[in-house]
This record gives structure tokens, sequence and C-alpha cells, in this order.
């Protein structure tokens, strides 16, 4: 069976520029910490899980039916920081030398991208990856689709599915948005039902089956718990339209358009020069048959930094 591996652009990008030092940067003073990391971690994932399709999803600047249906949605979020904001077109210039294909649908978070095309690739036979940090995701796994969840920085990583999920969560996929709308989620500034956090969250849902059978059966709770219920339930009911993937997104392409390609040290070697990415380029030249040698200059620094994070 084929295997399509999906990444949340933003979202590993985010993870690796918080978690490597903002000095890892050339000669010239171009910090590449967001680039560096995000590379490492593709040429990691390509090595490892041998994909025969990638494709990278990146949000898009503008309103969504998120943003038009409930204005607060993400708005605390601080603006991105220059120097992470500055790397997106590095990032960009590596996966275009790479070949690997980039999609942004404007009105479409990311994770409505990918949930489309794990749907899709799914019914077409595929087995499915779907490589982030975003826990509205696990809303994805099934058999033949896992999320491979960035935990923490770049390098410790959970394979969830089903089993992973239930273990971590103690609720099913199916059962994950209800959870996650009782839960709330601050990173997106939906707030959940006082007093109810994860493990609360859980027990209701497994007991109930849904957000919406847990508002109903308010009244069967404790006096505070059926307060705070019936104080959030509208709330809860938009939480969980929020919280849900699209899955219908208009993506103008089939699923082998996203094939691997055979990778091309013409195009690919003086992006990663221009980066001082030797330790990368070392890595994916042994990793794609190509020839390794190179320019003689490199940042002493850099190199230094690589050896720390390859």
């Amino acid at each position: 069976m084929p295997k399509l591996a999906l990444l949340d652009g933003h979202s590993l990008a985010y993870r690796a520029f918080f978690a490597l030092p903002s000095d890892l940067a050339t000669s010239s003073g171009l910090v590449t910490n967001a680039v560096f990391g995000f590379t490492s971690m593709l040429i990691k994932l390509i090595q490892e899980e041998q994909p025969d399709a990638i494709v990278v999803a990146w949000d898009v600047r503008g309103p969504t039916f998120r943003t038009e249906a409930y204005e607060p949605y993400k708005a605390q979020r601080e603006k991105s920081p220059d120097l992470f904001v500055d790397q997106l077109p590095l990032i960009d210039e590596v996966l275009t030398a790479m070949d690997i294909e980039q999609l942004r649908i404007p009105g479409y978070e990311a994770d409505d991208v990918i949930a489309t095309l794990a749907t899709r690739a799914k019914h077409e036979g595929w087995e499915v990856l779907v490589v982030t940090g975003d826990r509205d995701a696990f809303q994805l796994i099934e058999p033949g689709v896992t999320v491979l969840y960035t935990v923490r920085g770049i390098s410790e990583t959970a394979r969830g599915d089903e089993a992973w999920l239930v273990d971590r969560y103690g609720v099913t996929p199916s059962q994950y948005v209800d959870y996650a709308a009782l839960r709330g989620d601050p990173s997106d500034n939906l707030p959940g039902v006082t007093g109810v956090g994860e493990k609360t969250a859980a027990k209701l849902v497994a007991r109930y089956g849904s957000a919406a059978s847990v508002i109903e059966a308010a009244a069967d709770q404790t006096p505070k718990l059926s307060e705070n219920l019936e104080a959030a339930a509208d709330q809860v009911l938009l939480n969980r339209r929020l919280m849900e993937l699209v899955r219908d997104v208009p993506i103008d392409a089939t699923i082998d358009d996203f094939a691997v390609r055979p990778l091309d040290g013409e195009r690919i070697r003086p992006v990663f020069d221009a980066l001082a990415f030797r330790g990368l380029w070392e890595r994916l030249a042994e990793l794609g048959g190509l020839s390794s040698a190179g320019a003689d200059e490199i940042d002493v620094e850099v190199v230094t930094a690589c050896l720390l994070y390859t």
C-alpha cells in the first residue's frame, strides 16, 4: 500500500523555531533555526517513513468560516516573531528545490486541507501519515491514518493510532472533537466548561457519547457541574462546530500529483550551501544517492550547531 505524508507546515516550522536557538545562523547573520529544524525533520521523515508522496499544507492569512462564526477565534494570538516570518520563504525555497508540493487554500486552515487529503487518500487505497503538533488532527485517526505528533521540540514524536489516543486521553478518535469541545482550547481562544479538565471531559464523553448529549444530561450531574454545563452550553456546541475539520476543501490536485520525485542535487545543493546546511546536505545526499562534494567554505558556528541537532 503506498504511503502519503501530510505535513502541517506552520505547526512544524513553529516547533523548530522555538526548539532551536536563534543564534543558529549563517556567517552573514541570516537566522536559520526554523528552516534548519524543519528541513532536519523532513529528511528524518523521508529516511524513516519512506513515503511515496509528500505534501506540505500551510495556513493562509485572511478570514475563514471559523473567524466569521466566532470573531474571537485565535484573536488572542500575538503576531509571529519577525525572525520566524522571515524564514518562511527560506522553507519554501528548500521545499521547491526538493520538488515537494505545497498547498495554500484561502478560506481554510492547513488542518482542513490535511483532513480533506487524508480522507481522499484513504478512500483511494493509500496509507496516510499526518505530521503535526496540532492535537485537532487526532480526530482523523482511523485504520490506515496515523498521526505522527511532535510532542516536544523537533526530535520527540509519538505515533498516534487509536490505541495510543485511548491510552493517553481516554477517548476514541470519533469522540475527540466532543471531548475537546468540553475541555476547550486556549490556543484557539475557545473556552471550555469551567471546572472541566481533560479527565472529566473524557469521562463525560465516554459516558454520554457526545458533547451535545453531555449538555442534555447536565441536570443529572452534581449541582456545580450542572450549573457550569448549562452556562457553557452554547459555547460548547460552537466549539464542537469550529473544532471539527473540513473534509471537502476544494483542492485541484490528485494524490498522485504529490508523488516523491528523484532528488536533483544541482537544484538542492545551492540552496543548502546558501543556508550553510552542510550536515543536512550530507544526510540528504546519502539518502538520495547524491554526491556530497561541495563548497569548501562553511560557516563554523553552523557546522557546530548541525552536529548538535542533526
